[in-house]
């Protein structure tokens, strides 16, 4: 493994998202002075904070994502300072995972659990499902025990890296065939096909398209669990950065980076001013080594180069989200629906190669306070909506007007499909604010999508833009948009590969362990 040679005694992090937290508190266990650098007046980045004040109270709003799988990471990164999760976050284990309802009005619970989610899928699909699903279960336990040590929790410098038993195991496994025909050898219902493969579209591939390794994603659903933290998914960010202070590092809020001082191929100082006085002075901060964390084109500006690509990246497709204050609650709805429509491969065509807006949309719905009812004043309820769309390259669409009416049609959406608690929203909105691919790229993320890179064959493993940036010695990178890639799980580890290349340690990477 390639690592920073000389000194890297202070280490100066820009961005407190969960990369940079996961990076800072690994490189504090290692020993290093940190510095943190954060835009914002809070940490969490793009797993934020956003609060709508009524006459009511404050609705309380997560404004990225809404899944926390794998909190063994999280406990990984505590570790590394000597901390755990649980001392500083009460993470809730969600059951069901998630309800999925689909156009022929079947309901599906999806149970991390075997025998409860075997007994689920027997009442919904019939007995021979029931063992299929046991298969899928295997299948999906087996591809991430070849995956998570090799191909996702290490740092690569060459596919030639990737080279021995654990490439033998994952091709035969199919890890390189496509995972949608994989999930349909093993599970003939096409309701069990979309639970289990969905996940690909996080990663910015269709199903049907995307490598059978990505099955690595749904084994995060579906078996390692969902939780959620108590107080909301802002919470996370928070304990990393409270762990990371506890443990010395020191967090300049409200401040942005705007560039870099070089020596000899070497990053010396990080500039910086004020996130909302841009055109302020400007401040040094001298360092040994950066950790740089924002997305690509951003980090690009502040390296001053973009690095060449035989093939430009491709962009994941992006979302639309909804964020509604109900006033009134809708005890029915679970805290994870994801209500199918009757299409499927066409909505992935429009959405990524049309450039249009799904016709049958397929939709994430989170209400948050089906666990924590805090999160919204009393008597009152809180919804995210998510809609898959086109990124802003593969759509150009003029979100300004588009947005306020598609709006109304997810809600429309909701409503025809009458599913418990979910019924007839319109009404119950008493505040909203809907986030589209516009306010993505006015936050700077490439192509207004919050999904970064897609992780096709080209964008994969040690053929995604690697963390270390060339022409600087003593820089590395953390984030969705560097290796492993997409999702909190490897967003987390994403900051102790970047820390491992700066301290060349092991330090604080012990094997999470798998559940079957």
């Amino acid at each position: 493994m390639r690592t920073v040679p000389g000194p890297t005694d202070h280490v100066v992090v820009v961005g407190a998202g969960l990369a940079g937290l996961s990076a800072a508190l690994h490189l504090l266990g290692a020993g290093r002075r940190v510095t943190v650098l954060e835009r914002a007046e809070h940490p969490g980045g793009r797993a934020g904070r956003l609060d709508l004040h009524t006459d009511r109270g404050t609705y309380r709003v997560d404004p990225g994502p809404t899944v926390l799988t794998m909190p063994e990471l999280l406990d990984e990164a505590f570790a590394a300072v000597g901390e755990k999760a649980d001392e500083r976050l009460d993470l809730v284990p969600l059951d069901p995972a998630y309800r999925t309802h689909f156009a022929d009005g079947s309901t599906l619970d999806v149970h991390t659990d075997a025998a409860a989610m075997e007994a689920e899928v027997r009442r919904v699909c019939g007995p021979d499902a029931a063992g299929q699903y046991r298969r899928m279960r295997r299948w999906l336990t087996d591809l991430y025990e070849a995956e998570i040590d090799r191909f996702i929790g290490a740092n690569l410098d060459s596919p030639l890296d990737l080279l021995g038993p654990d490439l033998v195991r994952l091709a035969a496994l199919g890890g390189f065939r496509r995972l949608g025909p994989q999930v349909a050898r093993i599970l003939p219902d096409e309701r069990l096909q979309r639970i289990f493969s969905f996940q690909a579209l996080y990663a910015g591939v269709p199903p049907h398209l995307a490598l059978g390794a990505y099955g690595v994603i749904a084994y995060m659903d579906t078996i390692a669990g969902v939780h959620f933290p108590r107080g909301g998914m802002r919470q996370v960010g928070q304990a990393l950065a409270d762990a990371a202070e506890a443990a010395g590092a020191t967090i300049h809020y409200g401040r942005t980076a705007t560039g870099l001082e070089r020596r000899s191929g070497r990053v010396s100082a990080v500039r910086h001013g004020a996130t909302d006085d841009p055109a302020g002075a400007v401040e040094r901060l001298a360092c040994d080594a950066v950790v740089l964390t924002p997305d690509l084109p951003a980090v690009h500006r502040i390296v001053g180069r973009t690095p060449r690509r035989a093939v430009p990246l491709r962009w994941s497709p992006s979302a639309v989200v909804l964020h509604a204050g109900l006033a009134r609650p809708r005890p029915e709805a679970a805290h994870h629906t994801i209500s199918f429509g009757a299409a499927w491969e066409s909505t992935f065509r429009e959405i990524i190669d049309d450039g249009r807006l799904m016709s049958d949309p397929s939709l994430l719905v989170t209400r948050p306070t089906a666990t924590d009812p805090g999160l919204a004043p009393d008597g009152c309820d809180l919804l995210f909506v998510l809609a898959p769309c086109p990124n802003t390259e593969r759509g150009p669409l003029d979100w300004a007007r588009v947005g306020p009416a598609y709006r109304d049609e997810l809600l429309g959406v909701l409503a025809a499909r009458n599913h418990p608690g979910l019924g007839e929203l319109a009404g119950d909105v008493e505040i909203s604010r809907l986030v589209t691919p516009a306010d993505w790229a006015a936050q700077g993320l490439a192509a207004g999508t919050p999904f970064s890179a897609a992780h096709t064959f080209a964008q994969t493993g040690p053929f995604r833009p690697r963390n270390l940036v060339q022409g600087l010695a003593n820089a590395a990178l953390a984030g969705c948009g560097t290796t492993p890639g997409v999702g909190i799980p490897p967003v987390l580890i994403s900051g102790r590969l970047a820390a491992q290349r700066i301290t060349g340690s092991d330090v604080g990477t012990p094997r999470v362990r798998t559940r079957g």
